[in-house]
């Protein structure tokens, strides 16, 4: 064996090596995330003011045991923790697809417009004293009104990435400074509703509001795994993904109406919440390393988890009492915003030759 023929043995050994290694980290991750997501479940279902064993809660979860247990689990505690995983799982799918479109770690629903497009309408149908079931759908629609707005203004750009980012972020600031005009010139007793719902919260979810959702949020997320190859093929670059026959800003423009269907599904059930979107592709890609195609499901399950059990704190473990989710996750949201931007702005000290 020549020496070249050595050397390309032990790299072929080592990226062998790497491979293993990953998939060993994926399937960890995973695992360690899934068993998190039972624990907050039972959680979930067992802990309030009133207290349930395990067993009696996951019995009254399917319709056996007391009817008072029943009622507790199956209406109040049940829908709020699935509302919340859902919506969860679409704001990681979501934030992973926007940060990997415009290979920018600050690319999140809030910065595209639309956290701002869903308050926006939730608001407007808040305004006509609409009924709260059609709430959701006022979300829904806002937040693809946003989409529209965005794309309109960053056509003619080719959909290049920095005008997207900064339409994003101007459409952002025009619908939120519309939000607040409502809610100024609201009556008292509508300006509190409207309030709370903008600041993200799954209090009072109903069944039929979280089947609704999660039916669609499976088929959006369905569509963006049919998407996921086309992210590959950009992350090579512009010319070489065009040289594959690829039509970049057809393809950027399919996975952004993805990114939009999934975080409007999931502000239509949850409102804006922050933070989820932005943190959960950085968790993922600092614990696996590189996407992979387990990425993308791992972006869901992590948002699940992360929404969920700051739905939890909010619940049990904050002094005070009705916050909505949405507090804790743009508590949360604030300093990481901070170190994000302090991280991208860091000088790159080069080393002499």
């Amino acid at each position: 064996m020549t020496a070249l023929d050595t050397a390309h043995a032990a790299r072929d050994t080592g990226t062998s090596r790497a491979l293993s290694g990953r998939r060993t980290r994926v399937l960890v991750y995973a695992g360690c995330a899934l068993a998190v997501l039972c624990v907050l479940l039972t959680v979930a279902l067992t802990t309030g003011e009133m207290r349930l064993p395990a067993a009696t809660a996951l019995r009254a979860l399917i319709g056996l045991g007391d009817p008072g247990d029943i009622l507790v689990v199956r209406q109040f505690r049940a829908p709020r923790a699935v509302a919340a995983l859902v919506a969860g799982a679409g704001l990681g799918a979501a934030g992973y697809v926007l940060q990997r479109l415009f290979r920018n770690p600050l690319a999140s629903p809030d910065v595209m417009g639309m956290t701002g497009g869903a308050s926006f309408g939730a608001v407007a149908l808040v305004a006509t004293g609409a009924s709260q079931t059609l709430i959701p759908v006022g979300a829904l629609a806002g937040g693809l009104l946003a989409a529209l707005l965005l794309g309109a203004f960053a056509w003619r750009s080719g959909l290049a990435v920095t005008r997207l980012i900064l339409t994003g972020l101007a459409v952002q600031a025009g619908l939120a400074a519309a939000v607040n005009l409502m809610v100024v010139r609201f009556p008292a007793e509508l300006a509190g509703s409207a309030l709370q719902w903008t600041t993200g919260s799954v209090y009072g979810r109903t069944w039929p509001e979280v089947w609704g959702a999660a039916g669609a949020m499976v088929l959006a997320l369905a569509a963006t795994v049919l998407l996921h190859r086309r992210l590959a093929v950009l992350d090579l670059g512009d010319d070489s993904a065009g040289a594959l026959g690829l039509n970049t800003s057809t393809a950027r423009l399919h996975l952004l109406a993805a990114a939009v269907v999934l975080a409007s599904l999931a502000a239509a059930l949850a409102g804006p919440v922050t933070f989820v979107a932005l943190a959960v592709p950085h968790i993922v890609r600092f614990v696996t390393g590189p996407p992979t195609t387990a990425s993308l499901a791992l972006a869901s399950l992590t948002g699940a988890v992360l929404l969920l059990a700051s739905d939890l704190v909010v619940q049990h473990l904050l002094p005070v009492s009705g916050l909505p989710v949405g507090a804790v996750t743009a508590t949360l949201g604030a300093p990481w915003l901070l170190v994000l931007m302090f991280r991208q702005s860091k000088p790159v000290h080069r080393s002499a030759a």
